[in-house]
């Protein structure tokens, strides 16, 4: 095992670092509606337009950007090493198609039920985002369970079963959709689509703890996905339990995706491309990769979310379509790749 460069981690995740600081700030000054940033700051707990547009519209959806991005990139990473699969993401474990039609639930069936935090001091919750979430759990049983073959958990059986699973999960969500009338089919588009719309503090809270909380527990694990990288048989002998990290990598990553999805809906190709850039940039040790695609992957969705927003001003693109167009082409390339050489993890 290769001695891990501490002034290199130290000197990668410090500028990305800055940088995500330094784009949170950015993109939350950054919309169709110009602010005056001077006035905002001095006004900052009275009803002025400035500090209510920057503290409680964007601060807040920048935010919840940045976690969901750094999220999706880590599980990417996880992932790919997990089914030694270079074209490996978050949405081919089924598990965001199920948050998904878990949403979709209860956009039709819980649209204006809100959970009151602290008798509404606190904020409140939407129904949505928790239908979404026990979508996800329900959804990773299932792959979970139809993935093991012979008590073990293959990585070949757990790709095949997520295509499979997003295939079915995908016509029940186009079954729905039509059924319904036209306003909640727009709703619906609009969330199977991704959208980072203003969340309340609380709830960018929650994700932000439940994420790191996730990824530092997955960082622990990048000595042994970096074994896993080598093939089975090198890691038993090297002393990884193969099937237990199998089942726990497979278990957190599913839970976070599941969390991200049910607030966020939908948004694709972040934990694709991001893992594939940082890999390039820093290596393959997952030490290192790890962070510095969490870091990246905030960075990614931010301005994404910001592009999204102010490419049709005042109107709004759901953020998945900007990813989705970004992402689209890269994938190409990854297939292109790939069929010219074995990519190396």
């Amino acid at each position: 095992m290769k001695v891990l460069d501490r002034r290199k981690m130290i000197e990668v995740n410090g500028i990305l670092f800055l940088a995500l600081i330094l784009s949170i700030v950015g993109c939350a000054l950054l919309g169709p509606v110009q602010i005056d940033l001077s006035r905002a700051v001095k006004n900052l707990f009275s009803s002025d337009s400035n500090a209510e547009i920057l503290l409680r519209t964007r601060l807040p959806r920048v935010l919840l950007g940045a976690a969901i991005g750094g999220g999706m990139a880590a599980c990417g990473v996880v992932l790919q090493a997990l089914l030694r699969n270079p074209l490996a993401c978050p949405q081919m474990l089924g598990v965001s198609a199920g948050a998904s039609l878990g949403g979709i639930l209860g956009l039709i069936f819980l649209p204006n039920w809100l959970l009151l935090l602290g008798g509404g001091l606190l904020g409140e919750i939407s129904w949505v985002p928790l239908a979404a979430f026990l979508g996800a759990l329900l959804s990773m049983a299932l792959v979970y369970r139809f993935s093991l073959f012979h008590g073990r958990l293959h990585p070949y059986h757990l790709l095949l079963t997520g295509v499979i699973f997003n295939a079915f999960i995908a016509a029940i969500m186009t079954f729905v959709n039509s059924i319904v009338d036209f306003y909640q089919a727009q709703g619906l588009l609009f969330w199977l689509l991704g959208s980072l719309s203003t969340r309340a503090y609380s709830t960018v809270a929650f994700i932000w703890i439940y994420v790191l909380l996730g990824f530092f527990w997955l960082w622990s694990k990048g000595v042994s996905l970096n074994l896993i990288t080598l093939g089975e048989d090198s890691a038993l002998q090297l002393g990884v339990e193969i099937s237990a990290l199998q089942r726990q990598v497979f278990v957190a990553s599913s839970l976070m995706i599941g969390a991200m999805v049910s607030v966020s809906g939908m948004i694709g190709f972040v934990g694709l491309m991001i893992p594939h850039v940082m890999r390039l940039i820093v290596g393959s040790d997952h030490r290192l990769l790890l962070p510095a695609s969490f870091l990246a992957g905030g960075i990614f969705l931010s301005w994404a979310d910001t592009l999204a927003r102010l490419l049709l001003a005042p109107a709004e693109l759901p953020v998945g379509i900007v990813t989705a167009f970004l992402g689209g082409p890269f994938f190409f390339f990854l297939l292109y790749r790939e069929g010219r050489k074995k990519l190396a993890l």
